[in-house]
C-alpha cells in the first residue's frame, strides 16, 4: 500500500467567520444557513440587539413563514434565532421590514 498526499476536506463550519467579525459583530446581523442531514438544513440569526424580544420576533418569524423554530443561548455569540429551512432571503426582508434592522447592516452567509 502506500501513501497518498490526498486531503479530505473537512466540514463546513459556517459560524466559522464569526471570528472575522466579532470585532464589529454589534453591528451586523448575522443570517447563516447550516447543512443538517440530507436535504435539510436550519437557518440562524446573530446580533440582533439584546433588549428585543426573542420569543416575540421568533413567534412572528415562525408564523409567517410556516416553519419552526427555537432561541438558543450561546455563551460567546449571546441568543440565536434558529428557523428550519433556507430562510435567508425572506428572512432579510422581513427584518428590514418589520424596522429591527437596516439593509446594509445584514451579512447573508452560507453556500
Amino acid at each position: 500500500m502506500f501513501e497518498s498526499d490526498v486531503q479530505i476536506p473537512s466540514a463546513y463550519d459556517p459560524f466559522a467567520e464569526a471570528e472575522e467579525f466579532a470585532a464589529g459583530a454589534k453591528e451586523y446581523v448575522h443570517l447563516r444557513v447550516q447543512q443538517r442531514n440530507g436535504k435539510k438544513c436550519v437557518t440562524t440569526v446573530q446580533g440582533l440587539e439584546k433588549d428585543l424580544d426573542y420569543e416575540k420576533i421568533l413567534k412572528n418569524l415562525k408564523k409567517e413563514f410556516c416553519c419552526n423554530g427555537n432561541v438558543v443561548q450561546d455563551k460567546e455569540l449571546g441568543k440565536i434565532i434558529q428557523l428550519q429551512g433556507d430562510q435567508r432571503k425572506k428572512l432579510s426582508q422581513s427584518l428590514v421590514r418589520a424596522g429591527l434592522v437596516d439593509k446594509d447592516h445584514i451579512k447573508i452567509h452560507g453556500f
